[in-house]
């Protein structure tokens, strides 16, 4: 069998940034929060992502807009933020279903590996539905209940950490594996279930950037994505620096329709990846 992956990041790839519309919908000062208190934390050197997610801890003591938030009402919300979803792709996942469809023994999967909050991903039907695996940050109060406050950062998903989940994909271990045993990552495997070349990954951010590098290192594609009319010319600069040294294919607006550019690329390395892996096979006689 084998097995096609296309991989997405979450918050400005597949939705409007789910942390931005939850720290609204809770009231919370985006401005200060974003432009003074997450930039005082990455002058002194946090991490980009402890450095958010200390913030919205710091937001969920008693008397602050997050008082009480839950994993429970993380996923309520996810639910809500499905609303800025990007257009096409509900017929994006369709269609690539439909692809792969007439092919014998090769198999379609999708993935998410995000800096976001897990929880709200999980709250999205869409995803819920649709992808074998999501990995995202997560954050526990104390104790695992759902209704609990949170307190403590659980997992922390940064630049390199999103290489991690890439090679759990590439090896065919399972997230519920890996979260009780973390070392997992590191067993030499045989076989590896989704070789790197069969791999497609879609993401935004600077955290993606490992992930187009190591992608495309081993054989897959990137695709980035980029919004023009919001993207800071710092960061367009990096994506330029990016496609000069062909980390991905290019970089295109979030639109999945099929007669979108992103969208039909989607659909033809797709189809394409296919052909060759039926060609490959009758040329070893399979």
């Amino acid at each position: 069998m084998s097995v096609i992956a296309i991989i997405f990041d979450y918050d400005d790839t597949l939705v409007s940034d789910s942390t931005t519309q939850l720290l609204e919908h809770y009231g919370v000062d985006v401005q200060k929060f974003w432009g003074e208190d997450f930039k005082k934390l990455a002058d002194v050197g946090y991490c980009p992502t402890h450095a958010y997610l200390k913030l919205i801890l710091d937001n969920v003591k008693e008397g602050k807009p997050l008082e009480g938030l839950s994993n429970s009402k993380l996923r309520e919300f996810g639910a809500i933020a499905v609303e800025k979803q990007y257009a096409g792709l509900h017929g994006l996942i369709r269609d690539l279903k439909k692809i792969v469809e007439p092919y014998q023994d090769i198999e379609i999967e999708f993935y998410i590996i995000s800096s976001g909050l897990e929880e709200i991903i999980n709250g999205n039907p869409f995803v819920e539905k649709n992808f074998k695996g999501v990995y995202g940050c997560r954050l526990v109060g104390d104790d695992e209940s759902d209704n609990c406050e949170l307190k403590y950062i659980k997992r922390c998903i940064t630049f390199t950490e999103k290489t991690r989940y890439l090679f759990e994909i590439n090896k065919g271990i399972e997230a519920e594996v890996s979260d009780i045993d973390p070392s997992a990552v590191n067993r030499k495997v045989e076989e590896r279930r989704v070789p790197f070349e069969n791999m497609l990954f879609i993401g935004d951010g600077l955290t993606d950037i490992p992930c187009f590098s190591l992608v495309g290192q081993m054989g897959g594609l990137s695709f980035g994505i980029i919004h023009t009319e919001k993207t800071s010319s710092a960061k367009i600069k990096i994506f330029e620096q990016i496609l000069l040294t062909k980390r991905t294919l290019g970089t295109y607006a979030p639109r999945y329709g099929k007669n979108n550019t992103l969208g039909g690329l989607i659909r033809l390395r797709v189809q394409s990846k296919c052909d060759y892996i039926r060609l490959e096979r009758k040329s070893r006689g399979l």
